[in-house]
């Protein structure tokens, strides 16, 4: 599996799970979704505010290189996020809008990353102005990571709710080949 193809998989597997979660927290009344959970961002509406911010800013940064900046004007032509925290949408409908977006912007930037572009290096300031440069493949990947840790979360919280978002494991996506 080339880098190209592995962040594919991961950017399909991401939309996957967005929706599966966002469709079990459909099934709680706005209470439950909005109570306070004790998680680090509150409750499953902030979690899944989180996810949407924290790609947000990752996205707004990865536009920044020469090789992505095309795909991904579309992100940098909306309202930037300004803390991590931020709560973009006060309800579902409206995440779940933006997220499907933003969901598809991932997939179609990840389909138009050569291994080339992944292979160089990416400077970006964080949200704290401090300036670092890394290599884009492995930023990727810490951006994937970060969805799958708070998807986590959201699923612990949907749990608690009483709500089983099912099966949620990348093996579920990675193709069965012969031999």
């Amino acid at each position: 599996m080339t880098p190209s193809s592995h962040l594919q998989l991961l950017a399909h597997y991401n939309q996957w799970m967005n929706r599966k979660l966002l469709a079990s927290a459909a099934e709680l009344p706005v209470e439950a979704i909005t109570a306070n959970r004790g998680a680090f961002f509150g409750s499953i509406l902030g979690t899944l505010n989180h996810l949407a911010v924290g790609d947000t800013i990752w996205l707004n940064r990865f536009a920044q290189h020469p090789g992505c900046a095309a795909i991904l004007r579309p992100v940098t032509e909306r309202p930037q996020p300004k803390a991590l925290d931020e709560a973009m949408f006060a309800d579902l409908g409206s995440l779940q809008t933006y997220r499907e977006w933003l969901d598809e912007l991932i997939i179609q930037f990840t389909a138009s990353a050569s291994d080339e572009v992944l292979a160089s290096n990416l400077s970006y300031a964080n949200t704290k102005g401090v300036r670092s440069s890394r290599n884009l493949h492995a930023l990727l990947t810490h951006f994937f990571n970060h969805q799958t840790h708070h998807r986590g979360q959201v699923t612990t919280l949907l749990f608690q709710a009483g709500i089983d978002p099912g099966t949620t494991d990348l093996l579920a996506l990675i193709p069965q080949v012969d031999g």
